[in-house]
């Protein structure tokens, strides 16, 4: 690989009369700057950027942390940061933690080893995850989706607990009464906000949940399924809402299995608004923010964290919507 020394020998020239050639940083007569690029082109020359970032302290490269990258959630989410990123003249070095703690730890390690500038972060785990001395790196940091206990940094989230009480009255205003709750591992903060959400719907419209209207997931459409078949076998509910779109997905699948019409039989609703379901059949209904504009906006947050390290910290929450499809309906009397 050539280096600078080469390209000045090459063009007869200083190294440091290249370097000015390359980052504009002094004019340089005509003549020497023809060679300079002709020997770049010639050598096929290209800046080191590590050494780049060790003079100025800046790689323009961020770190984005995703709990799984299988989940069209973060793939959205992840799609949102790289156009923000890209328009601001950063790069993304994406990792998939897989929802594994100690994997997350040694991401965030070898992030700061590579010199990022800043990591968003959707954690796989609590402050448990993070490696020791964490907060002596002083990294710029956003924490997306899921908030980290104990750990100070930029948060945006979508109101979780307001989105499950939308859906819930959404299909309470469809007459249903017996609304099951798919929800997802007790350990997640994101978890227990849309179980919440859900048992405050029914109380509020004088409703008390039944114990085994219930059912827990890990937010995979397989778990969905499960989830799904346990609660129409056990035929009590006339709708169900599942925490995220990806478990609801499943649930479709289960209802169709079990001989359940959606949604003249049993309604369905999710949580997310990812792009594939609205190609689901029925499509689904579900509540949520757009997931691109989140990564967006966590990217800018992100942006901003980096140019003013030092400001305080601030919390984004952003307002889900009812996405109305076809997968919820009037509840049928007999």
């Amino acid at each position: 690989m050539s280096t600078i020394k080469d390209v000045a020998a090459r063009a007869g020239v200083s190294f440091t009369t290249v370097s000015h050639v390359l980052n504009g940083t002094r004019p340089v007569s005509e003549s020497a700057r023809a060679r300079v690029q002709q020997a770049v082109a010639d050598l096929g020359y290209f800046p080191s950027a590590v050494a780049r970032s060790l003079k100025t302290s800046e790689t323009h490269i961020i770190g984005v942390l995703v709990p799984n990258v299988t989940n069209p959630f973060f793939a959205e989410l992840t799609r949102g940061v790289e156009d923000c990123a890209h328009q601001a003249g950063y790069s993304v070095f994406l990792c998939n933690c897989d929802d594994n703690p100690g994997r997350q730890s040694r991401y965030l390690q070898t992030l700061v080893e590579r010199r990022v500038d800043g990591m968003l972060l959707a954690s796989a785990g609590g402050a448990e995850s993070l490696p020791h001395g964490w907060a002596a790196y002083g990294m710029p940091s956003v924490i997306v989706d899921r908030r980290m206990p104990g750990v100070e940094a930029d948060l945006v989230r979508i109101d979780n607990q307001a989105g499950a009480r939308l859906a819930v009255e959404h299909l309470l205003s469809l007459g249903h009464r017996k609304i099951a709750c798919i929800s997802g591992p007790e350990s997640f903060e994101v978890s227990n906000s849309r179980e919440g959400g859900w048992r405050q719907a029914l109380l509020a419209a004088g409703i008390a949940p039944e114990s085994s209207w219930l059912e827990r997931g890990d937010f995979s459409s397989s778990s969905g399924y499960a989830a799904g078949r346990r609660l129409f076998e056990r035929n009590e509910v006339s709708a169900v809402f599942a925490s995220n779109d990806l478990m609801a997905l499943g649930v479709l699948r289960a209802a169709a299995e079990c001989g359940l019409a959606v949604p003249s039989a049993v309604s369905v609703i999710g949580f997310d608004g990812i792009d594939l379901g609205a190609y689901s059949f029925p499509a689904l209904t579900t509540v949520g923010y757009s997931i691109r504009k989140l990564g967006e906006r966590a990217a800018s947050m992100l942006m901003q964290r980096i140019e003013s390290p030092t400001h305080a910290t601030q919390e984004l929450v952003l307002a889900p919507e009812l996405m109305l499809r076809e997968s919820t309906a009037a509840v049928r009397h007999y």
